[in-house]
């Protein structure tokens, strides 16, 4: 882009006379955040409303809406069709081999409930978790709702995560039913699920304990000699789809588990991230409506995010539905069966509202403005950013080629467990600036502040903290509460402040820029991927006697995994075909999405004398740069030997 594109962004006149969002919500949260908050949640249906908003007197243990009780799924399914509104599409699905349904608010209601009848005849009761473990097919959102009407929790696991990882996850959970399908579309092609979750489940000694029943939605039909367990696996159609259409939903305590969702931490085993009912809805339910201006009645919106990522959780399903939202929920990738494809849905199904990550709009850019341009995308009216720090060159070409400089961009900076957006543009508000995600949305407190907890001055760098509740927070860590305090609480514990993880800076017109993760959890493709789990993957080869794992700057993916490994005693290096196998090894026990982008065969680590690996100096290796201070090192000289190595 031009370097005399404009530096601030304002919205047009005739977008802010019409916007959701006001300048004076800062002030009104501010001067009464719980009174801003319970306006907040009254915009939901509460069968006993709360008497107090906020119970922080356990901190970092939040209770919200205390005295309430609502259902999840009434809220996103049910009140709209009591209000007249069961006739409007509440999902227009498309699949990846072309195939599509348009399911109403009041089919999906009728969907909801059989799942939940069935369910509940299973013998599973208020507080079971539920794994789900499937692609972006219309059964999974009815699944999530289903346990949501029942008050059972459910467990989304990735359907490109291995069977090693959905075994840990429902082993953690102790989840008594699996659902999934009998495989998935990739590229056209049909691919196998099940398998995984039989391999996940094991058999005999090494059968997941938890596991009663495996409810298995016909998606493929590609394997005639399908593996199935009697007594345990059940075709969803024999099942869910002979359950009654009528079922009377129960109201459950705002603070009632809706959900975990399991995340990368920075040691091995995944976090169970816990997310409440009332809470969480109202932070969906206002972050929607007001973020993405959504106009009931008249958007169309597309999230471009997987259901088993918690983007997919609250803005495609809790988000959008709870405000009786018309969205598209797509199965393939951008470019099966071509380039064209997200374009071409754009255009069939008069999409407004389009939320991506940045890793897709560069991958957009890559592949040249001729293919949105051969495409009427008129319809849009605004663009989302989300899942990294988007750089300004990607905004700018979003902003002019996808958005035709008239939609505004919503940057959103948030996290599995914020449960929503935290900072971003308000739309029609907000003169935005090309990469940065702005400021705190009304209701939300954020700081950047140094080691010792002290602001930082305009212009520097330090560490972004949210030094007040709010009502989507994680409450807590699945079975581990320590480890909840530890991981979030304990760096800035004399403050009581959350620590995000990342770090950002605010400019000299005080607008934020999140500048990524501190920590060792790399960011691939909006993905949170441990570099510790992958370092396990790659040590548990034969081969590889210590491993070190770092996220390098890339272009497309945000970051690519570069991996440094040490051969056994007595290993050799056998070049591309030991690289295809430790890639694999990634891939089997963790995703592919883990693969690493490079492997290099090093003759040793650089360490300091108390053993720690410097991975700050690895990153510098892999992204070309000029060694940072190697003074702490036990052998400088190692970076000689890991040069030759790549060169």
């Amino acid at each position: 882009m031009s370097s005399s594109a404009p530096k601030v962004y304002p919205p047009s006149a005739e977008f802010a006379a019409n916007a959701n969002a006001t300048a004076d919500m800062y002030d009104r949260a501010e001067a009464d955040p719980m009174e801003f908050w319970a306006e907040q949640a009254r915009r939901l249906d509460w069968e006993t409303p709360f008497d107090q908003v906020l119970d922080w007197s356990d901190a970092p243990f939040a209770k919200w809406y205390l005295g309430g009780k609502l259902n999840v799924a009434y809220n996103c399914v049910d009140r709209h069709v009591v209000a007249g509104k069961g006739d409007r599409v509440a999902i227009h699905w498309v699949g990846e081999p072309g195939d599509s349904r348009d399911i109403t608010y009041s089919q999906l209601k009728d969907e909801v409930s059989r799942a939940a009848n069935y369910l509940a005849s299973i013998g599973l009761q208020t507080g079971d978790r539920v794994a789900i473990y499937m692609p972006m097919v219309p059964e999974a959102i009815v699944s999530m709702l289903a346990c949501a009407r029942l008050g059972l929790t459910h467990s989304v696991v990735f359907a490109g995560f291995s069977a090693a990882a959905l075994r840990s996850r429902v082993d953690d959970a102790e989840a008594k039913v699996v659902i999934t399908t009998d495989g998935q579309f990739r590229r056209g092609q049909p691919a196998p699920l099940k398998t995984a979750v039989d391999e996940a489940l094991g058999t005999g000694d090494d059968a997941a304990a938890s596991v009663q029943k495996v409810i298995v939605v016909r998606r493929t039909n590609h394997d005639p000699d399908l593996n199935w367990v009697q007594g345990r696996d059940v075709w969803w159609d024999d099942t869910v789809g002979e359950a009654s259409p009528d079922h009377e939903p129960e109201a459950f305590d705002a603070e009632h588990p809706l959900f975990l969702l399991y995340t990368s931490g920075t040691t091995g085993k995944p976090k169970g991230i816990v997310h409440s009912s009332g809470g969480y809805l109202t932070q969906a339910a206002y972050t929607f409506h007001t973020v993405f201006d959504h106009k009931e009645g008249r958007d169309v919106f597309w999230c471009g995010a997987d259901v088993g990522w918690v983007t997919g959780h609250t803005y495609l399903v809790y988000g959008p539905l709870s405000n009786g939202a018309t969205e598209v929920i797509y199965e393939g990738t951008p470019n099966s069966p071509d380039e064209h494809r997200h374009f071409q849905i754009i255009e069939r199904y008069g999409v407004t509202i389009y939320y991506i990550a940045p890793t897709l709009i560069r991958t957009f850019m890559k592949w040249g403005r001729a293919i949105p341009d051969a495409h009427d995308l008129s319809s849009l009216r605004l663009l989302g950013s989300v899942g990294e720090p988007i750089n300004p060159e990607a905004w700018r070409w979003y902003h002019e080629v996808i958005g035709h400089g008239r939609c505004p961009i919503v940057d959103t900076w948030w996290q599995t467990e914020t449960g929503g957006i935290m900072i971003s543009p308000l739309p029609g508000v907000t003169e935005c600036k090309p990469g940065s995600a702005m400021r705190p949305l009304p209701g939300i407190s954020a700081k950047v502040v140094d080691d010792n907890g002290a602001d930082v001055a305009d212009g520097e760098q330090g560490y972004l903290v949210l030094d007040r509740p709010w009502p989507g927070m994680l409450r807590t860590i699945w079975g581990d509460a320590e480890r909840f305090k530890d991981t979030y609480w304990s760096r800035f514990a004399e403050q009581g402040w959350y620590f995000a993880g990342d770090g950002a800076r605010y400019d000299d017109d005080h607008a934020l820029w999140v500048l990524g993760r501190v920590d060792d959890v790399m960011n691939v493709s909006g993905h949170r991927i441990s570099t510790s789990e992958v370092e396990s993957a790659l040590v548990s080869h034969s081969a590889i006697a210590e491993a070190a794992v770092i996220g390098a700057a890339d272009e497309t993916t945000g970051q690519g995994i570069v991996a440094f490994v040490i051969l056994t005693e007595g290993a050799e290096s056998s070049g591309d075909e030991l690289i295809a196998e430790l890639r694999n090894q990634v891939a089997t026990d963790i995703s592919p999405i883990a693969k690493p982008r490079e492997i290099n065969v090093v003759p040793e680590l650089p360490k300091t004398r108390s053993g720690k690996i410097m991975r700050r100096l690895l990153k510098d290796v892999a992204e070309g740069r000029e060694l940072g201070d190697t003074s702490t090192l036990v052998d400088p000289g190692v970076f000689e030997a890991i040069r030759a190595q790549r060169a």
